[in-house]
């Protein structure tokens, strides 16, 4: 995943704080937990299907569940958990927003003596260990993701100029991140393509849409667009109908997620490609916490293995889309 430099000193104390217990605290068996689920937004279909996962494992894994929502802030995704740890969970479950700020949630948590598991995202990894100040990462290889979408559209596009528009994730985000990296140094060995404009969206279709329409005044001649999540594709492609132009036809529309509505739109003709990166985590929390409370040895990265859905698979997997 990407590296950063650190630049705040809160952060390098939390860091030698937390450094001090050098591995993650253990996970007493017992028959019932007090789980904490610390969402960070709920404003598209992805994160409510991830959260309605948590909620719907709960009874089954006999997980008393804290879920909260912190509505795309990460502040309040801090502050959320700081309530959990007040509460006394027994474990946490975090996807973080961003990869800097949610570090010191991370070391509070277990400096306070709870395992935390990260999901969907991660956190810096130059200040932040799996087996030191986390158990383990569940989650997709973002760089592959990335790296997958552009080799579809090596493979798929049929001019002799791809002129790209990039829509990014969520600033600081690991999914941004790395989504953008795969595909960048990918489509980079091919000369027939170039990236003419990289701009984020927040992982939002409203957002997406409005930077599209932006871009495309900018660059009209647009005939590819990367975006790093399917609302933001969705959101694309409304901005280049409502100018005139046929995603499917002269724009070639590559993403990731794999939702219901992406997969509409590859039967309809105006995406060509979506690359899995499932919200079902419940399941896999579950399983993977009972393993580490009886012990079991976590590896640090319990990696998601993703499908890729085109033209000759939507229809068969629409119908189990979220």
């Amino acid at each position: 995943m990407r590296k950063h430099l650190i630049t705040s000193a809160a952060l390098l104390s939390f860091v030698a704080v937390a450094g001090a217990q050098a591995e993650t605290p253990p996970l007493e068996q017992k028959d019932r937990y007090k789980v904490g689920f610390a969402q960070m937004e709920s404003n598209n279909p992805w994160r409510i299907a991830e959260t309605k996962s948590f909620h719907d494992t709960a009874e089954s894994c006999n997980w008393d569940l804290i879920a909260t929502d912190a509505a795309g802030s990460a502040a309040k995704q801090v502050a959320d958990v700081d309530s959990m740890i007040a509460q006394g969970i027994d474990v946490l479950f975090l996807p973080p927003r961003e990869e800097k700020p949610l570090l010191p949630a991370v070391m509070k948590a277990q400096g306070a003596g709870i395992p935390v598991f990260l999901v969907d995202r991660s956190v810096d990894p130059d200040v932040a260990k799996p087996g030191e100040h986390f158990v383990a990462f569940l989650g997709s290889d973002f760089i592959e993701q990335g790296g997958r979408a552009a080799e579809w559209l090596i493979e798929n596009f049929e001019g002799d100029k791809g002129v790209i528009v990039e829509l990014e994730g969520t600033t600081g985000s690991s999914p941004a991140n790395d989504r953008k990296q795969g595909f960048d140094e990918r489509i980079a060995e091919d000369d027939r393509f170039e990236i003419v404009a990289s701009q984020t969206g927040d992982f939002a279709r409203d957002m997406g849409r409005q930077v599209m329409e932006t871009l495309l005044q900018a660059h009209p001649d647009v005939n590819v667009v990367y975006a790093h999540n399917d609302e933001m594709a969705i959101g694309a492609i409304q901005a280049l109908e409502l100018a005139g132009r046929k995603p499917g036809e002269d724009v070639t529309i590559v993403s990731i997620d794999g939702t219901r509505d992406a997969l509409q739109a590859i039967i309809d003709g105006k995406m060509g490609v979506t690359v899995e990166s499932s919200p079902f985590f419940g399941p896999l929390a579950c399983e993977v916490m009972q393993k580490y409370a009886a012990g079991e040895e976590i590896p640090g990265w319990v990696e998601v293995e993703d499908r890729i859905f085109t033209a000759d698979n939507a229809a068969d997997h629409i119908d189990e889309a979220y």
